[in-house]
C-alpha cells in the first residue's frame, strides 16, 4: 500500500479512503501501536494524498446492497461502494474482494 500511496504523491493523484475504513486503519494502528502513537501516524498518513470520503446516503446503499448480496464486512462494502459511485479502483489483497470483482475494478497488491 505505500508504493501506491507513493505512486499517487508522485503523480499528483489522490488516494480515495471512505470514513468506515479510515476508522478501519485508526484502530488498527493504534491496536498495534499504541493509542500515543496515533496521533504521529494520523499526522503523516493526513500530509499523503489522501481524501476521506464522508458517508452518506447513496455510498450507504450502495454499500447495503454489497452486503445483502455479497459474503464481505460491512467496511469493505464500503471501500467497494466508494469505488464503483468515484468509478475508481480499489486495492486491496483481500480475497473478500472476488465478490465483487464484476461490479468495481479490482487491483490487486
Amino acid at each position: 500500500m505505500v508504493a501506491v500511496l507513493d505512486k499517487a504523491a508522485e503523480s499528483d493523484l489522490v488516494v480515495l479512503i471512505a470514513a468506515p475504513n479510515w476508522a478501519e486503519v485508526a484502530y488498527q494502528v493504534q491496536r498495534k501501536v499504541g493509542r500515543s502513537r496515533w496521533s504521529d501516524v494520523r499526522t503523516k498518513l493526513l500530509a499523503l494524498p489522501l481524501e476521506i470520503v464522508a458517508v452518506g446516503q447513496a455510498l450507504a446503499e450502495i454499500a447495503a446492497g454489497f452486503k445483502a448480496t455479497r459474503k464481505m464486512s460491512l467496511a469493505d462494502c464500503f471501500a467497494a461502494a466508494l469505488a464503483k459511485e468515484r468509478a475508481c479502483e480499489v486495492y486491496t489483497g483481500d480475497p473478500e474482494f472476488r465478490a465483487v470483482e464484476k461490479d468495481v475494478k479490482v487491483a490487486w497488491l
